[in-house]
């Protein structure tokens, strides 16, 4: 789970911004499983069972911790899926390491040395989504304080720096940069095309941007890609202007499986 084995295999995280219900969340993770059992990629289910970090108190925030552990176990044990999800304080923790694979941190929380040691000691991949204020240098920094705790089991996402006021954009050395730290690299395309709290209280997007983007970080030689999925995502509870569609996945997976392909063709 910490490396990946294969070159040629991407890992694809996907799922909604956060569990709105106990059956949608199974119906997206069945449909993701099956969809991706035809693709050389190792698929990894995403959902947050609490969005703490909404612009406004009147944002829904998800079913919390008990209930939102509860309906990923069921995901877990139903379509034989690793789960990942994201921490945000450090009682948290102890519930966390027997439900998911991969402890994910925030990227606002990047730099909360304690809330990072804690997740490192449970020996799970650790997933630092790096922040949208630090450069992809700084993240040898936080690396070493996961190493400290004697684990190597490290993703690394690149989501996208502030660009200004609402607005985001992807510096593509940034993988290349990240590469070189010896652990995978994950691109969250869907987060990367944010626009931070520019819809009055809510954050906008560019969902049409999500497939270069995509395509140019395959090409790139990212490890994996990181997407946030909706079935109607002009309905989704959180990140509806940036969710991507699942009717439209099969296409973007044609096409990134290829560009892919010709990346490793002559290696």
């Amino acid at each position: 789970m910490s490396k990946i084995d294969d070159k040629h295999k991407l890992t694809f995280i996907a799922g909604p911004c956060v569990i709105e219900s106990k059956k949608e969340t199974l119906s997206i993770a069945a449909y993701l499983k099956d969809l991706t059992s035809h693709y050389p990629v190792q698929f990894i289910f995403k959902a947050s069972f609490d969005k703490a970090n909404r612009t406004s108190i009147k944002s829904p925030r998800g079913p919390g911790l008990k209930k939102g552990l509860e309906i990923l176990s069921e995901v877990k044990k139903k379509f034989k899926v690793p789960i990942l999800s994201d921490v945000h304080c450090l009682e948290q923790i102890k519930y966390l390491k027997d439900v998911l694979d991969i402890i994910q941190i925030p990227a606002f929380l990047c730099r909360q040395t304690d809330l990072i040691l804690a997740a490192a000691k449970t020996k799970r991949v650790v997933n630092i989504k790096k922040g949208q204020f630090i450069s992809p240098s700084d993240v040898k920094y936080i690396i070493e304080k996961i190493e400290s705790m004697g684990n190597k089991k490290i993703f690394l996402t690149e989501r996208g720096s502030c660009f200004g006021y609402n607005n985001l954009v992807v510096d593509f050395r940034s993988f290349l940069v990240m590469k070189k730290f010896g652990y995978p690299v994950i691109f969250d395309v869907t987060h990367s095309l944010q626009q931070p709290s520019a819809r009055g209280g809510i954050s906008g997007g560019d969902r049409e941007f999500v497939k270069p983007l995509a395509l140019a970080a395959i090409a790139c030689g990212v490890d994996g890609l990181f997407m946030e999925v909706h079935p109607k995502p002009e309905r989704a509870l959180s990140d509806k202007y940036t969710s991507y569609p699942l009717a439209k996945l099969k296409g973007l997976l044609d096409e990134v499986v290829k560009v892919r392909r010709a990346l490793y063709a002559k290696s």
